[in-house]
């Protein structure tokens, strides 16, 4: 069994990019075809055993918690049918997975959300994804991945890819030594640099493995960039002492909080789906 059963998805964002449609509909709830994208995100956890949920929202969420429910109407009107059968993936994490929510009230980042999920989360190590950055692979899933070097390497994790030099400034930056194939002991990480500051090309992406320290690491981390409270800026002070992982982690990734990326998601997964 996994040491880390719990996964944290930080969702309590506006989804800006995206008006009108998130004006009432969470962004999470952006479907790739025919599943929003945060089921795709629990769907991952639980291919890397992890199945106790925490969920940060925000105001305008409220379908989150609806889509991880029973809806009795709904089913009852389709039972016997074959939309039934549409069901079942859904059906399937609700009777694997528990889920607990907890409200981000103010929007200071996304280490002060990570922060809010403490209480959902406690004193052990746990994984955080970003609903947003849609990844798929061929194997393991990027969680099942950086939970393996977890039970390596006890330390927090970072999942890493290289990016366009001149897109530098729209991520955290990773400088690290490499002690394996795709694997960096982390030295510097630097929130969303100007590409002629950037220490390297490695961004940091959307998923994460933290050790159970991060809560009180977060609470001295004075806020950074936007003045918001930064995971990166967090994470560089636990790097100082040797204790972050970057991983380059094998698969493709989306950025489905961009519209390009949105669409390129979709558009891989439709035909995927149609082979």
């Amino acid at each position: 069994m996994t040491i880390v059963k719990k996964c944290l998805f930080p969702a309590a964002g506006y989804g800006t990019r995206f008006l009108p449609a998130t004006k009432a509909m969470p962004k999470e709830m952006l479907p790739i075809v025919t599943k929003p994208l945060i089921q795709y995100g629990v769907e991952e956890a639980m291919d890397a055993g992890i199945t106790q949920i925490g969920v940060v929202t925000g105001r305008g969420k409220r379908a989150i918690e609806d889509h991880f429910d029973i809806s009795y109407e709904l089913e009852h009107q389709i039972a016997g049918s074959d939309k039934e059968e549409l069901l079942s993936s859904t059906r399937d994490i609700m009777k694997r997975c528990t889920f607990s929510y907890t409200r981000q009230v103010e929007m200071k980042g996304l280490g002060h959300a990570i922060l809010v999920g403490e209480t959902l989360i406690g004193r052990e190590p746990f994984a955080v994804v970003l609903a947003d950055d849609y990844c798929v692979t061929e194997g393991d899933g990027v969680l099942a991945q950086m939970v393996k070097l977890y039970e390596k390497y006890q330390c927090s994790i970072v999942a890493v890819q290289e990016v366009p030099k001149d897109e530098t400034y729209l991520y955290g930056v990773i400088e690290g030594d490499l002690e394996a194939d795709n694997i960096y002991r982390v030295r510097n990480m630097v929130e969303k640099p100007a590409p002629e500051d950037a220490p390297s090309n490695l961004a940091i992406i959307g998923r994460y493995i933290l050790s159970p320290d991060i809560f009180d690491v977060i609470r001295s981390t004075p806020p950074g960039k936007n003045g918001e409270i930064q995971i990166t800026d967090a994470l560089q002070l636990q790097a100082q002492q040797g204790r972050v992982i970057g991983y380059q982690f094998a698969g493709r990734r989306f950025d489905c909080g961009s519209i390009d990326g949105f669409i390129d998601a979709t558009n891989y997964t439709y035909k995927a789906q149609t082979k």
